[in-house]
């Protein structure tokens, strides 16, 4: 050879060879790290009173309002799938300053509760939505002082009477979701009180002012005004939600909750590091219409996206998966 084409120096083959682990479909299940199972996932639900027939939510593709008759349907589905739970939503026809509607005996969201723990309590765990948002007509998570300031104490006083009907209706778990300050131990005070020893607090920990609860608010026909950010946390910060997980385990949770969950997968890992309780996660409304605005697009690969969501959100650290997609996901993690 010349000195313009020398010889090429021989290859010297790999000694290790990670490849080797994915060369077949089997090899690559055998080895697989994580997978999400369906028990670790809980559908949220909404339900409408006044409704005759279920409500396409439309920022929501796929996700409907119930009524009373489609959500048993729903709950029934998820038991026959193997799922871990539910979460219910109640969506009443009427609203006041006070939330009273979700103190009601015949509220739509007690109502509801005791439907699905009728239909399918021994199947899943049947959890319900502890916050004032769905209720009031200023769609705070909150009963307000004269000059339109969240009440945090006074607001306590409401989740514990919340708590109670919940309670009553036959609830497995409540998921206080609001970010008062103490509102997992006058909840678990409240309960206990009553003898409700048995009735679980999943604690909605770390949840943030986030943009991407937007497609929620027409899922609850929410009437905000304003914004959350004085009870919701900074999406800027993490240290602040590992140490909201800690007191409200303090106070009596049995789950701790990150709220969303892609956008704070950081946070899921540092809450699982730092709690020796079972961590959940929420993969909110926002997460879902992106995936489902862009499969409907054609830009990606829809049910593949949706397993990598999930498995990506288990991976970061939560046992627990609150998804709207918990059905569809049950049945591709079964295929």
């Amino acid at each position: 050879m010349t000195a313009e084409h020398p010889i090429p120096a021989p290859v010297v083959p790999p000694v290790v060879r990670p490849r080797r682990l994915r060369t077949t479909p089997a090899l690559r299940r055998m080895v697989r790290e994580q997978q999400v199972h369906p028990r670790q996932l809980v559908l949220p639900l909404f339900v409408r009173e006044g409704l005759t027939e279920p409500q396409p939510i439309r920022s929501m593709p796929g996700v409907v309002q119930h009524t009373r008759y489609s959500m048993l349907e729903a709950v029934e589905e998820a038991a026959e799938l193997g799922l871990g739970g539910v979460m219910l939503f109640g969506v009443p026809e009427e609203k006041d300053a006070e939330g009273s509607g979700a103190l009601d005996p015949a509220g739509v969201l007690n109502l509801a509760i005791t439907d699905v723990v009728g239909e399918v309590g021994d199947q899943l765990t049947v959890m319900s939505d502890l916050c004032l948002d769905e209720f009031t007509d200023h769609g705070h998570c909150g009963v307000l002082t004269p000059d339109g300031r969240v009440d945090n104490d006074r607001t306590l006083s409401v989740y514990a009477q919340m708590a109670l009907a919940q309670a009553h209706a036959g609830v497995d778990m409540v998921g206080p979701s609001g970010m008062m300050d103490g509102q997992v131990r006058v909840i678990r005070s409240s309960l206990d009180a009553l003898g409700h020893h048995d009735v679980g607090i999943l604690a909605y920990s770390a949840k943030y002012a986030s943009a991407f609860f937007g497609p929620f608010r027409e899922a609850v026909d929410s009437s905000l005004t304003g914004d959350r950010k004085t009870y919701q946390q900074d999406p800027m910060n993490a240290h602040e939600g590992v140490r909201e997980a800690l007191l409200d385990i303090e106070e009596g949770a049995d789950l701790v909750m990150v709220k969303p969950a892609l956008s704070y997968l950081d946070v899921i890992r540092r809450v699982r590091d730092a709690v020796e309780v079972p961590v959940a996660a929420y993969n909110v409304s926002g997460e879902y219409a992106m995936v489902e605005a862009a499969a409907a697009n054609g830009w990606i690969d829809r049910e593949a996206a949706i397993l990598e969501t999930l498995g990506s959100i288990h991976r970061a650290g939560a046992d627990v998966i609150l998804s709207y997609w918990a059905v569809e996901a049950a049945r591709l993690l079964t295929a």
